[in-house]
């Protein structure tokens, strides 16, 4: 794994590299996936059927064909093993009991000259989720967006999921099940995100929608986004590390590694105090690597896209790590929590040697979808709120527009505005 120290004089350019990471070719498929929501927002279904048919290798026949029905997830959660389902609850259960934490509060307030102003706090009526397939398929990324969701008090939960060769993930179907979900859709890519956007005759149009894809589904969040509100543009998954003196290799080695086999295009990045530590982790991850199901996918990414960067100051090390930004940060140190309040920038922070990032992924109870490529400088992970709207609430007695009134007309005024200014002004002079 490459080690590069900020003592050399090349440190700067490579730094630049770690630091444009996330830069993805938005521009080169916004063609491609305008064309692919153009075609669902004229033709519909039948678009979704050609689409599937195209990149997931397999012929709808029917519109029911794209459906997945509640007795298929019931099915599907019956059959799983007794411990996957235990263990599918335990995630639930604080997934859910972290989530309730998080709710907003309507609220009122009142003013002594009778003005009354406050917030209500309202679920939207339908959100759409899309959970990943593919390379892989994520049962956890179908928790960590359908709970908070329910805890919001969505009505209806809409999810769409890509089914190469018509084949659905069944573990996926049984968290389908113990979330509740009333409709689920074999659509993937794009033509999903156009689907849950703008409605067909067969998926309907959702409120908000959540969930992590690949390059076609984030340009095609970005550009649903105003006709839905959306999570966050996410690209590949990402890790980051500080570590010192005390640090453990190995187990700094395979949690570089537990992003890197998610894709090759993932950033696995330690910065360390201590030069020995990263000599021993990068032999550690080439260990590893040999040992790996995934080892191809995990060695491309460490390759083009991983670093330990060492310092000579945990200070130091703090500026680059809020610098990079990353969605994933363990902090690895004699003492982790000391760190706290100098990290600025992160999705989720891990704090010590047994925390690993995968704890984070299945069964803390935090959410998993988290802002990547250095947007957790201005980004949240997903939360409750993601599925909820504010409206203001705002009640004057006559005291107080009598009181407030004319400064409020003035200002009107001031911008032209005469129908404002006069629809104060026609009550004060109402007695």
């Amino acid at each position: 794994m490459k080690i590069i120290n900020t003592k050399d004089s090349n440190f700067k350019e490579e730094f630049d590299g770690i630091l444009a990471r996330a830069k993805s070719d938005i521009k080169g498929v916004s063609s491609i996936v305008t064309g692919i929501i153009e075609e669902i927002v004229e033709e519909g279904n039948e678009a979704l059927k050609r689409h599937i048919e195209k990149f997931d290798k397999w012929e709808v026949k029917d519109n029911s064909d794209l459906m997945i029905s509640q007795d298929e997830m019931k099915k599907a959660y019956d059959n799983i093993d007794d411990k996957l389902r235990a263990a599918l609850h335990t995630a639930y259960d604080r997934i859910k009991a972290y989530h309730e934490k998080q709710l907003p509060k309507s609220w009122l307030d009142f003013e002594a000259n009778g003005t009354i102003l406050g917030q209500k706090v309202s679920p939207v009526d339908r959100a759409g989720l899309y959970i990943p397939g593919g390379k892989a398929a994520y049962p956890s990324s179908l928790l960590m967006n359908a709970v908070p969701a329910i805890v919001a008090g969505v009505e209806e939960i809409v999810v769409c999921t890509p089914t190469p060769d018509n084949e659905v993930n069944e573990l996926l179907l049984a968290a389908c099940h113990l979330c509740g979900v009333s409709k689920a859709y074999k659509v993937g890519g794009a033509s999903a995100i156009a689907a849950m956007a703008y409605g067909t005759a067969t998926i309907p149009k959702v409120d908000v929608i959540t969930g992590p894809g690949n390059i076609f589904v984030a340009t095609a969040k970005k550009l649903v986004f105003g006709e839905v509100n959306i999570d966050m543009i996410a690209g590949p998954s990402e890790i980051g590390i500080l570590a010192d003196e005390t640090a453990k290799p190995n187990y700094l080695a395979i949690d570089l590694l537990s992003q890197a086999e998610h894709d090759e295009m993932a950033s696995s990045i330690m910065i360390t105090t201590d030069e020995n530590i990263a000599n021993e982790t990068s032999v550690e991850v080439e260990n590893y690597l040999k040992t790996l199901s995934r080892e191809e996918i995990a060695r491309k990414s460490i390759e083009d896209r991983g670093a330990i960067i060492v310092t000579s100051t945990m200070e130091e090390a703090l500026e680059l790590m809020n610098e990079i930004a990353p969605e994933h940060l363990e902090v690895m140190t004699k003492n982790a929590f000391e760190l706290l309040p100098y990290i600025k920038h992160a999705g989720a922070i891990f704090l010590g040697e047994n925390t690993p990032e995968p704890i984070g992924d299945y069964i803390a109870g935090p959410n998993h979808t988290l802002p990547t490529g250095s947007t957790a400088k201005f980004y949240s992970p997903l939360n409750v709120e993601n599925f909820m709207k504010k409206s203001s609430i705002i009640n004057f007695s006559k005291n107080a527009i009598d009181e407030l009134g004319e400064a409020c007309a003035l200002l009107a005024d001031t911008e032209g505005l005469t129908a404002h200014a006069k629809s104060v002004r026609v009550r004060l002079e109402d007695k």
